[in-house]
């Protein structure tokens, strides 16, 4: 078993099915991704890059789902979240029935079209 697999099933309740719902859903959209245990958190790489990672937070409640080439992102920009950050932005979840896989899944797709595009903004 991978390390970022033990984390995800070591996690207490909610934050485990939350995870594992996360880890369903971007594992079956994009299967040659490559999930690490990077920073302590999982961290997903695609062709060998940052795509996007997992942060759980037991003491806030919540679980995000962090998007490496953020800066870029242009669809679902109401629903990420930025706050006390200066780079990457995440969609937030509290509970398992608050994951809008239309909206998961559609920026995850433009993540996924950006990922050669680098974590800033370059004019």
């Amino acid at each position: 078993m991978k390390p970022a697999e033990a984390y995800i099933l070591n996690q207490p309740e909610p934050f485990k099915s939350i995870l594992l719902h996360l880890q369903i859903l971007i594992e079956g959209s994009f299967p040659e991704v490559d999930l690490q245990f990077k920073w302590k958190i999982p961290f997903y790489y695609l062709d060998g890059k940052p795509f996007c990672y997992l942060n759980p937070s037991k003491k806030k409640g919540y679980v995000d789902v962090v998007f490496w080439v953020s800066t870029h992102l242009t669809k679902y920009n109401e629903f990420l979240i930025s706050e006390n950050r200066k780079v990457v932005k995440s969609l937030r979840y509290t509970s398992i029935n608050e994951i809008n896989e239309e909206i998961l899944l559609t920026v995850l797709e433009e993540a996924h079209q950006l990922k050669d595009k680098g974590f800033y903004k370059r004019n």
